[in-house]
């Protein structure tokens, strides 16, 4: 009985750790990509159509993402043409924060 109540536990943990890390990566892409992505992930908010976001929804950009590289991107940030076209957010978010938001880009996959 005493090991169905700890695999019981475990199991309520890793379940809510789960919804709180989606909520988190949500609450993220909310406050520090949707002004140039948008909720949708199609980039095609004003702020979006001027630094050339890209539209995370076509399967193209899908599947041209490399996952290490929007990595670095979102931590980094990123230029285009010797120009900032996206701030660098790793002092604000941790590894881990960073490779759940690259992660979301995928979810925008149709």
């Amino acid at each position: 009985m005493r090991k169905l109540t700890k695999v019981s536990l475990l199991t309520l943990v890793v379940l809510s750790s789960s919804s709180i890390l989606a909520a988190d990566v949500k609450a993220n892409w909310e406050k520090h990509c949707a002004k140039c992505h948008g909720p949708d992930g199609k980039g095609q908010t004003k702020m979006g159509r001027q630094s050339g976001a890209k539209d995370y929804t076509d399967p193209k950009v899908q599947a041209e993402l490399d996952d290490a590289k929007g990595f670095k991107a979102v931590k980094e940030g990123l230029k285009v043409n010797g120009k900032e076209a996206m701030k660098p957010i790793g002092d604000k978010l941790s590894d881990d924060e960073i490779k759940a938001l690259v992660a979301h880009i995928r979810t925008f996959k149709k």
